[in-house]
């Protein structure tokens, strides 16, 4: 019996030493930045800020016998997932856990990637403005005239337990994404498709359509998105349109954006772009300009941008109106 056990004990410590050799190794990606924040506004009870990056992501991939690549993804944000503490298994009320996910891909069949959390679907890949999304940074402003700055772009992201296909190019330059949100509590399950092209030199084109599946008629409809930009030289133009239709007695909104990108040099490239949101059951617009700048010196980067917004409440009251600077520096290494 001793033999027996012996030689059990002796396999398994030979297959727990294969294992452990074959194990894949995990890299750690991060940087290192510093950066300061200032509004100006009628009434506003915002102040400068400072901030500094605190995101770290784990990440991982190799190839299998049968050629197919896999890898996974997952980050490490502080202040993410707020939530109620548990003082009885000591869980701060801060988790620190942010999107994690594992995609299989090959040449052939294109990538399948799941989403434990912070999934995305065929049309957040190209959701964000071609301005880069100038509203977030007015959002949840407050001040003295009562009023709070709420979302002026609604996105759709799809996100724990999602699927995103992308195939293979399906002719020069041409691939189409697939994506499934599996049914959840009162909600049926919600698909979206997409299209990408970037078969003509400096040309790329994206256009994508989500299902809304809300608990009610008011919050279920499309989420798209189209996204075109195109480069020549040193300049870049980029426009991009995204509509949110809900049911009949739902709010839609409908965000329309462009930018104009100038690469002065290696180090220096200038951007002006231009945001304008409308909201159905609103009759006046708003409107977010912004200039920004980024200059990059060997591995240190500073950027800055002026941003001015007016009517963000979807009203010509003055209060509405308000401007963000910003300047930051980052560093790789």
């Amino acid at each position: 019996m001793n033999n027996f056990k012996k030689i059990g004990m002796t396999a398994l410590a030979a297959s727990l030493v294969s294992v452990s050799a074959n194990a894949g190794a995990i890299s750690v990606s991060g940087g290192a930045s510093l950066g300061v924040t200032g509004w100006t506004g009628e009434g506003l009870n915002a102040g400068t800020s400072f901030s500094m990056g605190n995101q770290l992501t784990f990440s991982g991939s190799g190839e299998l016998d049968n050629g197919l690549n896999v890898s996974v993804s997952f980050v490490l944000d502080q202040g993410d997932d707020a939530g109620t503490a548990d003082a009885t298994n000591k869980v701060g009320s801060s988790a620190p856990f942010d999107s994690h996910s594992i995609t299989v891909s090959s040449d052939s069949m294109g990538s399948l990637t799941f989403s434990g959390e912070g999934g995305g679907n065929a049309t957040s890949a190209i959701s964000g403005t071609a301005a880069g999304g100038l509203w977030d940074a007015f959002d949840q402003l407050s001040n003295d005239a009562g009023i709070t700055f709420v979302d002026l772009q609604t996105t759709i992201s799809s996100g724990n337990n999602a699927f995103v296909y992308t195939s293979p190019e399906l002719m020069e330059g041409l691939t189409g994404v697939v994506s499934y949100q599996p049914q959840g509590g009162n909600s049926e399950a919600g698909t979206g498709y997409g299209v990408n092209y970037s078969g003509v030199e400096g040309l790329t084109l994206n256009y994508a359509t989500t299902e809304i599946d809300g608990t009610s008629a008011a919050t279920r409809g499309d989420n798209s998105a189209m996204k075109a930009s195109y480069a020549y030289g040193p300049v870049t133009v980029t426009y991009s349109q995204s509509e949110n239709d809900l049911g009949s007695t739902g709010v839609d909104n409908e965000s329309t954006s462009y930018a104009l990108s100038y690469t002065v040099s290696d180090e220096l490239s200038v951007t002006y772009g231009t945001e304008t949101h409308e909201q159905s059951d609103q009759s006046v617009d708003a409107e977010i300009d912004a200039i920004s700048f980024a200059y990059t010196a060997g591995s240190m980067t500073l950027s800055g941008s002026m941003k001015d917004g007016e009517n963000l409440d979807y009203s010509t009251s003055s209060a509405a109106d308000v401007e963000q600077w910003t300047l930051g520096a980052s560093f790789a290494f």
